[in-house]
Order: C-alpha cells, then structure tokens, then sequence
C-alpha cells in the first residue's frame, strides 16, 4: 500500500512520520511531480497536477475540516474524498465562538477601550435573555458549538439543510425555515460549509433579519470568508444595524494591509485561527479510516461532491 502526502505550505515531514509510524505496513512519501501512484492521498490545497498524476487513489484525505478548495479540482470518479470528523477541532471552534459572544455580550470590548483611555466605567448587565445565538451548520463543529453556548444559558437556535434534532436547540431546517431562523437570532455564528448555495449568504438583505430586523445584531464568521458579501457588512456596522462583527476567516487571506475591516472599530479581526487541525489525533484519524477502507468497509467523513460537504 502507497500513500503520499502533499501539503501546500504544510510542512509534509511531521505528517510523513507520524503516517509511517501509524501504519507501518505502507509506504508513505512526499508526493513529487512524477511519483509513482498511491492508493490514498493525505492532502491540503493540493495543484491539480497532483490529482492528474494520481487516477488510481482510493482515498483523498483533507487535513482540513473545509474541502471547498478541493471540490474546485477534478477528481477521479473512483476516488473518495474524505474530510476530518473532528481531529480536536470542536472544541477549539467551541471556545473561539463563545469567547466572541461573551466579550460582546458582557461588553468587553468596551471596557478594554475605556482602559486604555484610563476610564474607570460601569455598565449596566444586559438580559442574557435578549441575546439569542443562532448557529447556522449543525455539523460536528456546529452541534458543538451549540451546546457550548447552551452551558452559558443563552436561547440557542440552529439551522440546517436537513432536520436535526438537538437536545436543548431550536432546530430549524430548510430554505422554508431560513428567515425564521434569522429573525429569532441576534448573534449569527456562522458554520456552513461552503457551497454554491452557501457563498455570499451572509449579505444586507439576510444579516439584516437578525433580530426580528430589529438593530443589534453580532456576525461571528468562522467558517469561509465567501460566505460574506464585504461590502455589505461595514454600512450594517455603520447604520446600527448590526452592533459588531467578529471574523476569523476572509475572502482574501491574509487579509490585505489596506482591507477596510483592519480600521473599522465594530469589528474583530482574527487570523483563521478558531480551530487549528491537531496533526497527532488527525494522524491516528486518517490511518483507522485508510485500514477500513482497505478491508472494505465504510468510513464516516466521505464528502458528497453534489452537496459540496
């Protein structure tokens, strides 16, 4: 069994030895233009000549939990793309979202401003009550990050494409649903995975249903910088409409030095940095599904191409 590894700005050793220590009946190596084939791939933002060299893999592992980037190439039919169930991600994903929504509720950011102006100020504490969180992508992460919040006593609401149900969530599903969703939420946390569908959702008309359309509204983007139309967030910051935003993920990374979003006080810029792949529990991930997969069985994770997730 072959596996070969190609990693654009990863550094591919750590990888390459934890796979031979995990699954040292293969031969595992750092893909080079013109390698011999392998049977399964372990990849992130892999040049489609990599996947033109390679017709015959029967496993294409993402190191990432996103795998929008990899459905833009051509994959062969054969071929199954697999994502990461979790990998240590969640709860990461889970601390960085409730992080932004607890400074933005207990108005931290306020008060870090009001010290640096050597300020000593008072707020009076908001309902907890009135600041409804709704999670939209109820996947691994998502559901995660919705019962993380629910432990703080928010109303929690989560949208999904399909029904979920989950204990202590208002579950919402479908385009049917959508606004609904948005109206009873004024904190959006943003979970989706990128699709055609997905790109841009997070634009004036939608972000401005937040809250029953009343001002107020938080965005919490962690999922894909695409999601967001920039243009439309700063005047929704600028009007009221929506108290702030917290961003962790843009459309174009790293966010260019001149971009408007680096300036604007209502918004909290964070370098892609929610939720980081933790490359041992990744590793381990990988090799039990590359062994299922040899003996034939099914594997969680495997990405439906016409979904997009």
């Amino acid at each position: 069994m072959r596996i070969t590894v190609c990693l654009t700005d990863n550094r591919p050793d750590p990888w390459i030895e934890g796979l031979r220590a995990a699954l040292p009946e293969a031969v595992v190596e750092n893909w080079t233009p013109g390698a011999a084939p392998a049977d399964h791939a372990v990849v992130w933002a892999p040049p489609q000549q990599f996947l033109d060299e390679q017709p015959g893999l029967r496993g294409l592992f993402n190191i990432g939990a996103g795998v929008d980037a990899l459905l833009k190439l051509k994959v062969a039919p054969q071929t199954q793309v697999v994502r990461l169930d979790d990998a240590g991600m969640s709860v990461q994903m889970a601390e960085y979202v409730c992080h932004a929504l607890i400074r933005h509720f207990r108005e931290f950011d306020a008060y870090e401003a009001e010290a640096r102006a050597g300020r000593w100020s008072y707020r009076k504490p908001r309902e907890r009550q009135d600041f409804a969180v709704g999670v939209m992508g109820l996947g691994v992460l998502g559901e995660r990050v919705a019962k993380a919040v629910a432990q703080f006593e928010f109303p929690v609401n989560g949208w999904s494409r399909s029904p979920k149900q989950i204990h202590g969530v208002g579950c919402f599903a479908g385009e049917s649903r959508f606004d609904d969703f948005l109206g009873a939420s004024r904190v959006l946390v943003n979970l989706l995975p990128l699709t055609r569908e997905t790109r841009g959702i997070l634009n004036r008309e939608t972000l401005s249903k937040l809250n029953g359309g009343r001002p107020g509204g938080y965005l919490i983007n962690v999922a894909r910088g695409a999601h967001l139309v920039d243009d439309d967030l700063i005047p929704l910051l600028d009007s009221g409409q929506l108290a702030g935003a917290m961003l962790d993920v843009f459309n174009v990374e790293p966010l260019p030095a001149r971009h408007p979003f680096w300036s604007h006080p209502k918004i909290t810029v964070t370098p892609h940095g929610s939720a980081r792949t933790e490359r041992d529990i990744s590793i381990r991930q990988i090799a039990g599904k590359i062994r299922a997969m040899e003996r034939g069985e099914a594997v969680a994770g495997v990405v439906d191409a016409g979904r997009g997730y």
